[in-house]
């Protein structure tokens, strides 16, 4: 690839404004919102001109760029799509008793399976069950918050098909086994966000039992036997694990990367398969539509071809912008996590990682990041934490967070609103972040 020429300052613009139309159009023009074809509009309003200014005004090296991002977008949306085709055919019937110990449980089997069938497969199959589990409770929004801390954010650590920063980090060539190093930060974050509901959880029905005297205890405890339906699917999700580390690990190509389209479509046809053997009335018992995905696939488009200029910029400048310590890293991807979407914000510090010691922004660029040396493991470990605990601060820092929300109000669980959830994010999470940075990224 021919050196890169300075790329002015406002060619960032684009990536500015479409995160931010993300965080805000939400808030200010919520119906108008809803619409995945105004979704389209904002992603084209912002794509189609950087596209233009990478083909026309980067010539070879623009065009170059943009191929790789459009690769990248389908190998993004093809995992995300597959995996939440495939969870959407696995239904739990029956109910839980909705205790705390109970509801503790269902959060730790969350966390663990979040980092296997991602946040969102992970959300998806769980918090119906556990909103059945918990009908009889009056006082139950703190069990959806901490579900979406838990099984939505923190839980999806491990692999890189936990959360979306991380399988963008696999496609720019951090080993799929890699993340698994980070289980010491996953366990202290779930670990005490486990015990801490746990307590509030026992408090919470303590003062329901003394608020309305009688059975409640008991009402929880009854409850049918659960059972899994379309069990058939967990066998198609490990085969979306067995091609993504297969992919990674170069398996029959002598250890380089797949040729692109190739795992692409391995998880294409996981995923057809799953659809086609499951029957349509376990997918309408989820309330399955395709609509969640479409509206990350069109914003994502817009967010992949408008990041380019962007990472390109703080890849070249950034030994002047003061982020050098590994806990600058950790706060700094966080905060922006927390506001923007978690995976271009992760992008955007990994990039700013491999400027600072000279490696460019060209094929898997985070495989020769780490091979630098250093504190180059220290530093990405902890870009990784910071997108994906802070991710849990607002509902806008990952995408199972408003689709878990969503689900809970369709439930008729009165949840918070946007700054009421952070009440409890700030509260309950920033003193735990704190404690993470001074255990692993002084």
């Amino acid at each position: 690839m021919e050196h890169a020429p300075a790329l002015p300052w406002w060619s960032a613009l684009p990536f500015v404004g479409m995160l931010l139309s993300i965080a805000v159009i939400p808030l200010v023009a919520h119906h108008w919102w809803e619409s995945n074809r105004n979704k389209g509009l904002v992603a084209a309003l912002f794509g189609v001109p950087t596209a233009l200014y990478l083909l026309f005004g980067l010539g070879a090296t623009g065009a170059h760029e943009l191929q790789h991002k459009l690769f990248e977008y389908v190998s993004f949306i093809t995992l995300l799509g597959a995996l939440f085709v495939i969870s959407g055919g696995i239904y739990v019937r029956g109910s839980l008793a909705g205790t705390p110990l109970v509801n503790t449980a269902v959060l730790g089997i969350g966390a663990l399976l979040a980092s296997w069938i991602g946040t969102t497969g992970a959300s998806v199959l769980l918090i119906r069950p556990l909103l059945r589990a918990n009908e009889e409770r009056k006082h139950k929004i703190h069990v959806v918050v901490f579900f979406i801390f838990v099984v939505s954010n923190c839980g999806g650590l491990l692999t890189p098909l936990g959360d979306p920063p991380l399988f963008l980090g696999f496609l720019k060539g951090v080993p799929f086994g890699w993340t698994l190093d980070l289980w010491r930060e996953w366990l202290a974050v779930n670990g005490v966000l486990l015990v801490v509901f746990n307590v509030w959880d026992q408090i919470a029905l303590t003062r329901e039992e003394k608020e309305e005297p009688g059975s409640l205890l008991e009402e929880l405890i009854e409850h049918e036997p659960l059972r899994i339906e379309g069990a058939h699917n967990f066998a198609f999700l490990l085969g979306v694990v067995a091609v993504i580390y297969a992919s990674g690990s170069g398996i029959g190509t002598g250890g380089a990367a797949w040729p692109f389209g190739f795992q692409e479509g391995l998880m294409l046809a996981l995923a057809v398969g799953a659809y086609a053997t499951t029957s349509q009335r376990l997918r309408a018992a989820n309330q399955f539509s395709f609509g969640p995905i479409v509206e990350v696939a069109v914003l994502f488009a817009g967010i992949f071809v408008t990041m380019a200029p962007a990472l390109l910029l703080l890849n070249a400048h950034a030994k002047s912008l003061g982020i050098e310590a590994p806990w600058h890293f950790f706060w700094a991807t966080g905060l922006l996590s927390s506001f923007l979407d978690n995976a271009p914000t992760y992008l955007t510090f990994a990039a700013t990682a491999a400027g600072l010691v000279g490696i460019p922004l060209e094929g898997r660029y985070l495989a020769d990041y780490l091979a630098s040396g250093g504190r180059a493991s220290e530093i990405l470990a902890a870009v990784s934490t910071g997108a994906v605990f802070m991710g849990a601060m607002t509902y806008i820092g990952n995408g199972p967070n408003f689709m878990v929300k969503a689900i809970a109000e369709e439930n008729g669980v009165a949840m918070p609103s946007f700054f009421g959830y952070m009440a409890y994010s700030v509260a309950i999470l920033i003193p735990i972040f704190v404690l993470i940075t001074f255990l692993f990224f002084r």
